[in-house]
């Protein structure tokens, strides 16, 4: 007798299930996406104790007749997917057709759906359809998920806590928003409205609404092409940032994905602006032909690989590199009074405007929909010349030892001495050993460096990197060199500290990247080459740090990406004294 038996059709659903079902959220994925391939322009997820007792999801789509609403519960039916060439030039967020009939393998499901001619509800138990009838509905699809996981306790009995389970749905459905502005997107969860998008197309204001009108003030644009690529989105001011990477959210021909690649080269856009543990606000929907890519690669679709990543990889570093340098990134400091002030008043203001077009009733959603336009800014100057976006200032005195006062016709300004200094000397270093000239200074004194014997055999093998530098370094016996000469760039009146710094970097550089080991150096150098906290400096010495920090290529952060200056204008340094008392 045969021992190899071909599986049922609910069985294999279930195993399938355990790879596309592991959580409330990803049912909800599932649905929603369904939706969105059915061309809906409304979305709405409902959901009862975070989605665990109860998942809704209904749209507004092209809906199904009866036989489509029965077959598609059928392992591997799919209308998005016709033979192989199709699985390559991919257009939809669903294609294996695997989603519904693992979803309905462990739970309860009602599918509700009409093509706009005549509905039909389907009742599925744990696998099993149980009936079929006609019913009335608008054009378009609810699906219904109840007790998931019901006949599956092993993985109910996995499922987070409900707050973990809502937070990740949240997540989902405001990237989907962030993805689709031209959709209308409402969650609930036990009555209680989470998100509610109008569908208008604004890209910037789905980001206020899931990021706050704040951040919202704060994203730049971004719309570029290259023969493969268009990128289309926002990016944030590097004073945007928190210190987890969920908020960079990428897409692909409008699907949410996660690329380690992607994320790597937008932190390296941002390197030296913002701190290595911070990450900026990022939503961005790179468009490609679907030949180019491969989505295939993952059961939960969210990875995908790029046929020309080396065209990506430049269009996008320097696309960011590029919007961060044309504007003033200095950080200016509001009062918090100021802004609730100015918010509460405007919300007056709108009432009053509703009042006198004689409207009866003014819901919330038409009042936070205009305030969002009432808190748009002007939009930001854009600079031809970089060296143009912080006027000339002039220092008035010194706090602390640290913090250089300074002020010109825009307001006020604080710069903090060491990291201002640090950017000067970082990007002067890294000029410097960007030139490759054969410059070099010969030591009055050779300097004689003792090593221990793993060091000494380890500079051995990297001696080139330091001659590359322009040094000219000889053995001096046993575990000793001998350095007589060194390039000019290096500071005289911190030679032999410098110089020992440098040997320590290509003592420690395991894997040699020549742009990161000269980054290394000039970060290293900078922070220890330049003026520091409560060293007290006199006013010339203030006026040449200054301009020489406008004149650096990126003058609002040290090599740390730490802020190097902040300001007061002079409307919120009226505000804060009352000179200035309209709201």
């Amino acid at each position: 007798m045969s021992k190899i038996l071909v599986m049922n059709e609910n069985l294999a659903n279930k195993i399938a299930a355990g790879e596309v079902v592991e959580r409330v959220v990803s049912v909800v994925k599932e649905l929603v996406e369904n939706s969105i391939d059915a061309q809906a322009t409304e979305i709405k997820i409902e959901l009862i104790d975070s989605g665990v007792k109860e998942i809704n999801v209904s749209d507004n789509g092209v809906g199904m007749d009866k036989e489509d609403a029965v077959l598609c519960f059928s392992r591997h039916a799919t209308s998005k997917l016709k033979d192989e060439h199709d699985l390559f030039n991919i257009e939809h967020l669903g294609f294996r057709g695997e989603a519904l009939p693992s979803i309905a393998s462990i739970s309860k499901l009602t599918l509700i759906t009409s093509n706009g001619k005549i509905g039909t509800e389907v009742l599925i138990e744990g696998g099993t359809l149980v009936s079929t009838k006609k019913t009335s509905r608008e054009k378009g699809t609810t699906i219904i998920v109840k007790d998931l996981f019901y006949n599956t306790p092993v993985r109910l009995k996995y499922l987070k806590n409900l707050y973990t389970e809502l937070a990740n749905v949240t997540d989902y459905v405001d990237k989907m928003a962030l993805a689709y502005p031209n959709i209308k997107f409402k969650l609930i969860n036990n009555d209680k409205l989470l998100l509610n998008t109008d569908g208008s197309g604004n890209l910037l204001k789905v980001i206020s609404k899931v990021y706050g009108i704040e951040i919202a003030k704060k994203m730049i644009e971004v719309n570029v092409s290259n023969e493969d690529y268009t990128i289309t989105g926002y990016i944030s001011y590097p004073e945007e940032t928190r210190t987890t990477r969920n908020i960079i959210t990428t897409f692909v021909n409008n699907r949410l994905i996660k690329n380690q690649d992607i994320n790597r080269i937008i932190l390296d856009g941002y390197h030296t602006y913002i701190p290595v543990s911070k990450t900026p606000y990022i939503v961005l929907n790179i468009e490609v032909d679907p030949i180019l890519i491969d989505v295939n690669i993952h059961p939960t679709k969210m990875d995908i690989k790029f046929s020309k990543m080396e065209t990506l990889t430049e269009l996008l570093s320097k696309t960011i590199k590029e919007k961060l340098e044309e504007r003033n990134l200095i950080p200016e400091l509001k009062s918090y009074k100021h802004k609730e002030e100015s918010i509460s008043k405007k919300l007056e203001q709108l009432v009053e405007k509703y009042k006198e077009e004689e409207k009866e009733e003014v819901t919330y959603e038409e009042l936070s929909l205009d305030l969002d336009s009432y808190e748009t800014e002007e939009e930001p100057v854009i600079y031809e010349n970089k060296k143009d976006r912080i006027k000339k200032m002039y220092p008035v005195g010194l706090v602390k030892g640290t913090y250089i006062v300074a002020e010109n016709e825009d307001g006020m300004y604080i710069i903090d001495q060491h990291a201002a200094a640090e950017r000067i000397n970082y990007e002067k270093y890294m000029k410097a050993m960007g030139t490759h000239d054969n410059h070099m200074m010969d030591l009055l004194i050779p300097l004689k460096i003792e090593l221990s014997n793993s060091d000494y055999i380890v500079l051995k093998e990297k001696m080139d990197k330091l001659i590359d530098l322009n040094f000219e370094i000889e053995d001096f016996g046993h575990n000793t060199i001998m350095v007589r000469s060194h390039p000019y760039w290096l500071p005289e009146y911190a030679l032999s500290e410098a110089i020992r710094k440098i040997i320590d970097i290509v003592l420690s550089e395991k894997e040699f990247d020549p742009y990161k080991f000269t980054e290394k150096i000039a970060i290293t150098l900078a922070c220890k080459m330049s003026i520091k906290a409560n060293d007290h400096i006199e006013m010339p010495a203030m006026e040449d740090l200054l301009d020489r920090l406008r004149q650096t290529d990126n003058p609002f952060t040290c090599p740390h990406g730490r802020p190097t200056i902040i300001t007061y204008s002079n409307y919120e340094l009226e505000k804060l004294f009352m000179r200035s008392m309209e709201s």
